[in-house]
């Protein structure tokens, strides 16, 4: 999957780009091992979520750019479900299905009124619910919500949940490893982000919703 960011031109206009390859997810039985598999994509993936949410101001939920962009991520993850099936074997949901749920949770960082505060709930209820199936399973839901507080209050960011810190701290290779990629993606992100680059981007709008499908779709004809 190709895996976008964004930045601002010199007019203050928001654009988008490509910055990576998001490869079918990897079979494996437990849910755990998906949480912690290192990948750069998914956490770049996360951080465009969240500069679309800190485009509004807090407050500002019920926007038709909010539900344009709600409704299209859950759009093409249902288009998506079936090419993504047919090059996974991993028995997962495709990537936009936890991100649409992350959104929601995300909101409510940013918001922080009743409204997101019930979408946010249900949000994580079904995350719960779709943990075994969801990519990422149910703490990828949360990975937007904690790039939002990252940004806003970094100081509020300390995660020891699965031991890496520990493991990471004896120089085990893969806590190492899944550490460094958890902090730099999305530190590459933002500074794809701030970049001024010598070229020009184009504006990538709702057509580059087509990119997942018709690369999962691509992918499958290379098999």
């Amino acid at each position: 999957m190709m895996a976008s960011t964004s930045t601002i031109s010199g007019n203050g206009t928001l654009r988008a780009k490509i910055t990576t390859n998001e490869a079918p997810a990897m079979a494996h039985s437990q849910p755990f091992f998906r949480a912690r598999e290192p990948r750069l994509s998914f956490p770049q993936f996360c951080l465009a979520v969240v500069i679309n949410v800190l485009r509004n101001q807090p407050g500002e939920l019920f926007t038709q750019s909010n539900g344009r962009y709600l409704a299209f991520l859950v759009l093409f993850a249902a288009l998506s479900e079936v090419p993504y099936r047919m090059v996974s074997t991993s028995g997962t949901f495709n990537v936009l299905v936890t991100l649409a749920l992350g959104l929601l949770v995300a909101w409510r960082v940013q918001h922080r009124t009743l409204e997101s505060l019930v979408m946010a709930g249900g949000a994580i209820l079904v995350g719960y619910l779709l943990s075994e199936p969801l990519m990422y399973c149910f703490y990828g839901v949360f990975v937007p919500a904690a790039l939002v507080l990252a940004i806003k209050r970094p100081e509020l960011i300390v995660n020891s949940r699965t031991g890496l810190f520990e493991q990471a701290a004896q120089l085990e290779p893969f806590a190492v490893l899944a550490l460094l990629i958890a902090a730099l993606a999305p530190l590459l992100g933002l500074v794809l982000f701030w970049a001024r680059l010598p070229f020009k981007i184009l504006p990538v709008t709702q057509w580059s919703y087509w990119f997942y499908p018709s690369g999962l779709l691509g992918i499958h004809n290379l098999l």
